[in-house]
C-alpha cells in the first residue's frame, strides 16, 4: 500500500473496478460489431457495404482503445499492490491528487507527462 495520506486508495480501487466492469460489458456486448461484414452482392448494396465496413473499423478501433484502457487499469492496481500508486513511474515524485482524480490510471506527473509529450 502507498504511504500517502492524501489518497483514499479504496476510494481510487473501487473506481478503476466500476470502470473496469464497464469496459468489459460494453465489449461485450459491441462484439457483433466487429465480426466479419458479409460481402454478398445479391445481399445488400456496395453503398450498405461500405457503411457496414465502415461501422466495422469504427468499432474495432472503439475496441482498441477499451483494451488499451483495461491495460492502464491493470496497470494501476499493480501499481496499488507494490505501494507505488501516485508515484510517478518515470521519476518518483508524487502524482498531484487532482491528476489521480482526472485520471486515476495515469502513471506519470505532470511535469514528466509533458516531457513524454514532447
Amino acid at each position: 500500500m502507498t504511504d500517502r495520506t492524501d489518497i483514499d486508495l479504496e476510494a481510487f480501487k473501487r473506481r478503476l473496478q466500476e470502470r473496469k466492469a464497464e469496459l468489459e460489458n460494453v465489449s461485450e456486448s459491441a462484439d457483433e460489431a466487429r465480426r466479419p461484414v458479409e460481402l454478398d452482392q445479391t445481399r445488400q448494396g456496395r453503398l450498405s457495404r461500405m457503411d457496414a465496413l465502415q461501422g466495422q473499423e469504427m468499432s474495432k478501433a472503439a475496441e482498441r482503445r477499451r483494451q488499451l484502457e483495461l491495460k492502464r487499469i491493470e496497470s494501476a492496481f499493480q501499481r496499488m499492490e507494490e505501494g507505488e500508486y501516485g508515484y510517478c513511474v518515470s521519476c518518483g515524485d508524487e502524482i498531484a491528487l487532482k491528476r489521480l482524480e482526472a485520471d486515476p490510471t495515469t502513471p506519470l506527473c505532470i511535469d514528466c507527462a509533458e516531457d513524454a509529450g514532447r
